[in-house]
């Protein structure tokens, strides 16, 4: 059988100021053959010139480092005009850092002691357009870190109005933190049809990726 249908590796970007993490994990894509390293970088900067010369899928990007922070190197990353997936590390499960590359546009959060195999599926769940954080994860960070904003409420509620009500339902179990397997659960539907709904919510609200659709509902509740 051909082979002109194959999928083309992920191509990923590793960013880390530790030389020694980042050793790790190109080791650790490299035990996949469904992904490629493109790159890797000690600081944020670095990152986002890699990336805007080379086709990028996924970056992983520390919080804390020198010269560009990983939430500054996110928001570049996520600007750039062929915008990879990204996805954050950080050594601290409750890093206040973690909140703002989330609202930066990250897709996913990351503890530095992931099994390794959490992180291949990560990569490649981010690449595919979700996110990688658990549900505790998601509703411990927003709970903690989320300050609800006047403008911002009325902007959301303006945009929400444009839901139908079965979408303004998905939206609000996003602010649980809920998979599209739990949410179809939940309201009875296929996850096929879950994935549909939230692709149309980020698009109505004007976000990236379902975690700030998460921080959309929180501000149409508070």
């Amino acid at each position: 059988m051909s082979d002109v249908h194959a999928r083309r590796p992920i191509k990923v970007l590793v960013v880390d100021d530790d030389p020694f993490v980042r050793a790790g994990l190109v080791d650790l894509i490299a035990t996949d053959d469904g992904l490629e390293l493109v790159g890797e970088a000690g600081d944020g900067r670095a990152a986002v010139e890699t990336a805007s010369r080379l086709r990028t899928d996924v970056a992983l990007v520390d919080i804390r480092m020198p010269v560009m922070d990983g939430i500054a190197a996110t928001g570049a990353l996520r600007a750039l005009p062929w915008p990879p997936a990204v996805a954050v590390l950080t050594t601290f499960d409750l890093d206040e850092y973690v909140y703002g590359a989330l609202e930066a546009g990250a897709a996913g959060f990351l503890l530095k002691d992931t099994a390794p195999d959490e992180i291949l599926r990560a990569v490649r769940i981010v690449a595919e357009g979700g996110a990688m954080l658990s549900p505790t994860v998601t509703r411990t960070v927003i709970s903690r870190f989320h300050r609800p904003d006047a403008a911002r409420t009325r902007t959301a509620r303006a945009a929400a109005a444009r839901l139908t009500p079965r979408e303004r339902q998905v939206l609000a179990t996003l602010a649980d933190g809920m998979t599209n397997a739990d949410i179809g659960d939940l309201l009875r539907l296929r996850e096929s049809t879950v994935k549909a709904h939230v692709s149309r919510i980020l698009t109505e609200l004007g976000v990236s990726n379902r975690v700030q659709a998460a921080m959309v509902a929180r501000d149409l509740a508070s």
